[in-house]
């Protein structure tokens, strides 16, 4: 049976862990394999990890520090950051990677997605979709790091990312990025009744409430979160946490009114 997965998303800047408000002010909050660590003894159910530097630097993956997240990592890893061709990708597969995530890239060249899945399969590419709103309401996908607009709707990449081939298409509000006041749910709303294709969504969670809410109105989604799981407290004290088994499993029974109807 498929279920919503609770996906931490991990920003990684100068090999270190960060956290960000809306793209802007990386703060430093530890060290990022550590982080994995504990998400393995937390038993998260998939970790998303992302270089926000290698594209904006212009500069290829860090193969070295994706080695160690592979080798640490015990549960489903997805990583981004300055993949630009299929070689990049097989080698990032080839190191214990499951997914590789695909922004600025493909936007700029779609037959990057086709081409990277015709060697790895489908499943394992992702593109992420970064969504800014304009002042009179357009949102629109910008890409390095927030820095470069596209000029093209969320919709319209979805919808392409899926006929190309990729497995699954990430949603991130770059508005309600570190604000931890609930997701975007009117626009994971249209995203999920605009394609098929498996979908993530990021920015905004603040709560076990805000995910339920994603997960009540989208179904089977992956509802993830960066700030939700490494800051406590109004203060934002960094402690990394992840809900346990049992508030999980109540969330779930809240959010899905017949887990049958979703299977």
């Amino acid at each position: 049976m498929l279920r919503p997965r609770i996906i931490p998303c991990l920003l990684v800047h100068d090999d270190g862990l960060v956290k960000t408000v809306k793209f802007k002010d990386p703060k430093y909050v530890g060290d990022p394999i550590n982080a994995v660590k504990i998400f393995n003894e937390k038993e998260a159910d998939e970790l998303i990890v992302l270089d926000i530097d290698a594209t904006v630097q212009g500069r290829e993956p860090n193969f070295r520090l994706i080695a160690q997240f592979a080798a640490e990592c015990r549960m489903p890893l997805c990583y981004g950051g300055g993949v630009r061709t299929v070689e990049q990708a097989k080698r990032i597969i080839g190191l214990g990677v499951e997914k590789v995530a695909l922004s600025a890239a493909a936007i700029e060249d779609p037959t990057l997605i086709s081409r990277i899945a015709a060697e790895v399969g489908s499943q394992s590419v992702v593109v992420v979709l970064d969504v800014k709103t304009s002042l009179f309401g357009k949102q629109e996908v910008w890409t390095h790091n927030g820095r470069k607009n596209s000029g093209k709707s969320p919709l319209e990449l979805a919808k392409e990312a899926e006929r190309l081939g990729a497995g699954e298409v990430v949603i991130n509000s770059i508005d309600r990025d570190g604000q931890m006041k609930g997701y975007d749910l009117a626009l994971a709303r249209k995203i999920r009744e605009a394609t098929r294709l498996p979908m993530s969504v990021l920015g905004g969670a603040g709560s076990l409430q805000d995910i339920g809410a994603l997960i009540k109105e989208c179904g089977v989604v992956g509802a993830s979160a960066g700030s939700f799981f490494v800051f406590k407290g109004q203060y934002r004290a960094v402690l990394i946490s992840y809900p346990t088994p049992e508030q999980k499993d109540e969330l779930m029974n809240t959010a899905l009114p017949s887990r049958a109807a979703h299977a």
